[in-house]
């Protein structure tokens, strides 16, 4: 078992909606975690269910292993290893790793840009840069973006070959390997897709998958944090065999010369975006939840509503700045009114 092996029967009773108080409300739970990509991963399920917690807890264990070739901090991961790799040249990769740049291709033409995996130049540099408190030059922000872009990545399905047209050009999975980690969990689970049991499975809280339904309602609870009062949601959304991810940058950012600068990065410009203050995303699997919720948040409302009109099956909740008051005023895009519960004191809807 990795990560804290007593966290694995460390089993808690409470509402399934990841610690929000408030309606709806749900019946008693049980829960464990692991410790990956540097969060936890969770699975809940109904309380007289303890041996699908068990089957839930062994489909976490595939987390740390993809955590082992997918993430680009251990020098001995496959992904380090293709950044590593010279520009112009053939690198064969394993069929997991295809999969993931193959959907974030896919998801990079779909955003218009707005999700790019191969910007890890450009975060490497913000990171640099906050560690030395400063904002990046303007000759700075020119080279990470020479080195960034999916146009200068050739793939062939071919032997599975990875090719860089660009020196310096690194993949950043940051956006999606969270959720690319939890459906490979409800794949370890279901891997035919006919298996009818209900469970709850989460990394880090900000990205969430659910199957089948929990005590009197039609799915699970999931809240939607406040972005402006932390410690309360806005709402919750019932979520039944579909996934959720949160994107926002009121917790991860710094400040330099007077500036407030968000984590998240347009990849198109090199600069920080803080258009809005947070986006939800729905979507069947948690890769593309996860990307496409980090795309929404750069797009902006207009074209993230033009983008979520052009893709299928993806259903997101955008929340701009207000424009007076503490009061949000949600944007929703293709969420059924019966499948989202908003708390009216915070919420004024549009």
């Amino acid at each position: 078992m990795s990560g804290r092996d007593t966290t694995r029967r460390d089993w808690l009773s409470g509402d399934s909606s990841l610690g929000a108080s408030g309606p709806p409300s749900s019946a008693a739970t049980l829960r464990l975690s692991i410790h990956a990509m540097a969060c936890d991963f969770g699975a809940a399920v109904a309380a007289e269910n303890s041996e699908l917690l068990l089957r839930c807890g062994d489909a976490l264990e595939v987390v740390p292993q993809i955590e082992s070739w997918l993430s680009p901090w251990q020098g001995d991961s496959e992904l380090s290893q293709l950044n590593a790799a010279p520009e112009n040249r053939d690198v064969s990769v394993s069929d997991s790793l295809f999969e993931v740049l193959q959907l974030a291709e896919r998801l990079n033409t779909e955003t218009c840009g707005a999700f790019d995996i191969t910007s890890g130049a450009q975060v490497n540099l913000w990171k640099q840069c906050r560690e030395e408190d400063r904002i990046p030059t303007e000759p700075e922000i020119s080279a990470a973006l020479a080195a960034s872009g999916m146009s200068h990545v050739a793939m062939s399905e071919n032997g599975r070959a990875i090719r860089k047209t660009v020196p310096g050009l690194l993949f950043t999975p940051g956006a999606v390997g969270k959720g690319f980690a939890l459906d490979q969990a409800i794949r370890w689970i279901d891997p035919h897709g006919d298996d009818d049991s209900s469970f709850l499975l989460h990394g880090g809280r900000s990205s969430v998958t659910a199957r089948g339904t929990h005590d009197v309602l039609d799915g699970w609870p999931v809240g939607i944090g406040n972005p402006l009062l932390t410690r309360r949601r806005l709402g919750t959304v019932i979520l039944r065999n579909q996934a959720m991810s949160t994107s926002g940058s009121n917790i991860q950012f710094f400040r330099c010369e007077g500036r407030r600068f968000g984590h998240i990065l347009d990849p198109r410009t090199g600069w920080p975006v803080d258009g809005m203050l947070s986006v939800t995303v729905v979507a069947d699997s948690a890769a593309v939840a996860d990307a496409v919720s980090t795309a929404f948040f750069v797009l902006g409302v207009e074209k993230a509503i033009e983008c979520c009109d052009n893709m299928r099956n993806i259903a997101a909740v955008l929340i701009p700045f207000p424009t007076k008051g503490a009061r949000v005023e949600p944007v929703v895009i293709g969420i059924p009114s019966d499948q989202i519960i908003w708390d009216e004191e915070l919420v004024a809807l549009r």
